[in-house]
């Protein structure tokens, strides 16, 4: 058991790795664009969403659930709230409270961004292995 959720805990750290440079990438070239940082943010995630999705079905937690669509909806719950709910108001608060430095907003963005992706990928992790792609033990048949 320790060996699965140890390669799990990689593959999903890999998937991770690919989505925030998606959701980076994405994010900064929105906001160079002019765009509000929120509704880049809500973008840039929601392009994440979709590779993030079938990379960790099939790869980190490799289910064979056939309800995919209950996946799809319980992924899409967690997935939102950490994302847009929990990154929200880590970049709110974490722009705030560095306000007052020095730094240019570029930077107070990406550290704002980084220690929200940080709390939204651990909320995620967890879920998606308890909740979402759980592997349903084979029930016992009457014998």
């Amino acid at each position: 058991m320790a060996i699965k959720n140890s390669s799990q805990k990689v593959r999903f750290t890999a998937i991770g790795g690919i989505n925030t440079v998606i959701d980076f990438g994405v994010l900064f070239l929105l906001k160079s664009l002019g765009l509000p940082v929120i509704p880049a943010n809500i973008i840039s995630t929601s392009c994440a969403f979709c590779f993030s999705f079938f990379a960790n079905r099939k790869y980190t937690f490799k289910t064979r659930n056939s309800n995919i669509k209950r996946e799809i909806i319980l992924f899409i719950l967690v997935t939102l709230f950490g994302l847009w709910v929990l990154q929200g108001i880590g970049i709110h608060f974490i722009t705030i409270a560095l306000s007052n430095t020095h730094w240019p907003d570029a930077v107070i963005l990406l550290v704002a961004k980084l220690c929200a992706s940080v709390a939204s990928l651990t909320w995620n992790y967890i879920l998606y292995s308890r909740v979402v792609f759980k592997q349903h033990e084979p029930q016992d048949q009457p014998q």
